[in-house]
């Protein structure tokens, strides 16, 4: 068989860490391991039966056909609708596109706006997939590094030193995986005017917007008319509604972007599934009591694991205030070893965590950030405390 050349491209594009764990540990599950899995970024709980029945009765309608490629128009009007009551954005249906999940929303935004050569400035630890898939625009991610003291949140200054002549786009999530920071009223004040100030875009990303536990969700584009116009605002059901798997996700922005993100998604996906949008439809307009029920009990979980972590000798956390991550400093073990075991970074760590003891993270590596690694919290208390009692008898061995 002869060599096979695959595009150039791929060279500069790494696999994703978080489905990399994911997948390993589930292997070793299948296999009669005992296995807990604090890896996931996906709520633990089932998606709503009435969400559910909207599906079935898709089914049986015979609503299983193509869709407009921006999506179905009752769809469309339920998000405008929902960007209007909630973000105070009042996007008309020619600003909005439907896609296979908030992950190709982000990518045909990103395709859209930037060109080979131009920067793309991403805050630091960042979601897996922002640098690669700027990469695979043939743009090139610039970082700049968060920290707890700070709230693990980009400030003015230190974006406007990032900023050169090259720059396009920053890149914001707000509630942030995988740190749970939430940008305030304040914070993305600033930030819009450095953007304003510098005709740059933005790509913010409110994927946890539900999933607040202090403070308040703010929507940077409903801040004024000039900032609007350079934002991209993300959003999706997987987290809010637990349908991951049902990949719906959404955009609203300027009308010419969403125009150009359309024509892209045509060349690729045609369209989100006919079925998953009429249960998004349901999940949109159906009562929300189960999205604040959920919320409540993702605040006790955070509570826990953050008291549970903070008894672990030599393990320091950033308290959260969104999504369902913690993201904890565990640099102190670095260097230290068990056996065969030489743990020299978080990969090392959790390689160790998963062998070992069967617990599943994710290395903080696969966010920029070596120091760390991410914890999520969508399992029941009693998962996670087994999971931390595993994690912390695995640290007492490193010596």
């Amino acid at each position: 068989m002869g060599t096979i050349n695959l595009a150039k491209r791929l060279d500069e594009v790494s696999d994703s860490a978080t489905l990399a764990i994911s997948a390993k540990s589930k292997e070793m599950k299948r296999k009669g391991r005992s296995i807990i899995d604090l890896s996931v970024g996906e709520p633990d709980f089932d998606t709503p039966w009435s969400i559910k029945e909207a599906a079935f009765k898709a089914i049986k309608d015979g609503f299983t056909k193509y869709t407009p490629t921006a999506g179905i128009p009752e769809l469309i009007q339920a998000i405008c609708n929902k960007f209007k009551n909630d973000n105070q954005l009042d996007y008309g249906p020619s600003q909005i596109i439907v896609s296979v999940g908030a992950k190709q929303a982000l990518y045909n935004a990103i395709l859209a706006l930037c060109n080979p050569g131009d920067e793309v400035i991403i805050a630091q630890p960042f979601w897996v997939s922002y640098p690669e898939q700027v990469k695979l625009a043939g743009a090139t991610p610039i970082l700049v590094s968060t920290y707890p003291e700070a709230g693990f949140r980009i400030g003015k200054n230190e974006l406007k030193k990032k900023i050169t002549s090259k720059t396009k786009l920053l890149i914001l999530n707000s509630p942030c995986n995988p740190t749970g920071a939430v940008y305030n009223r304040e914070d993305l004040s600033e930030i819009a005017e450095v953007i304003c100030s510098h005709q740059l875009y933005l790509i913010f990303d409110e994927i946890y917007e539900k999933l607040i536990y202090e403070g308040k969700h703010y929507s940077i584009a409903s801040l004024g008319k000039e900032i609007e116009e350079k934002t991209i605002t993300v959003n999706g059901l997987s987290k809010t509604y637990s349908m991951t798997g049902w990949r719906i996700g959404y955009a609203g922005g300027p009308e010419k972007i969403i125009q150009g993100m359309k024509k892209i998604q045509s060349h690729s996906t045609s369209c989100p599934n006919s079925i998953a949008q009429m249960a998004a439809l349901l999940a949109l307009k159906g009562p929300q009591d189960e999205v604040e029920k959920r919320r409540k009990i993702f605040v006790r979980r955070r509570n826990f694991i953050v008291d549970r972590l903070k008894k672990i000798e030599g393990v320091s956390c950033f308290f959260p205030q969104g999504a369902f991550y913690v993201f904890p400093d565990f640099s102190s073990f670095f260097g230290k070893r068990y056996n065969h075991w030489i743990i020299k970074n978080s990969l090392d760590l959790a390689r160790y965590l998963l062998e070992e003891v069967g617990v599943a993270v994710v290395p903080g590596i696969a966010f920029g950030t070596d120091h760390y690694l991410r914890l999520s919290y969508a399992a029941s208390i009693e998962e996670i405390d087994k999971g931390l009692s595993r994690v912390e008898e695995a640290l007492s061995l490193l010596k």
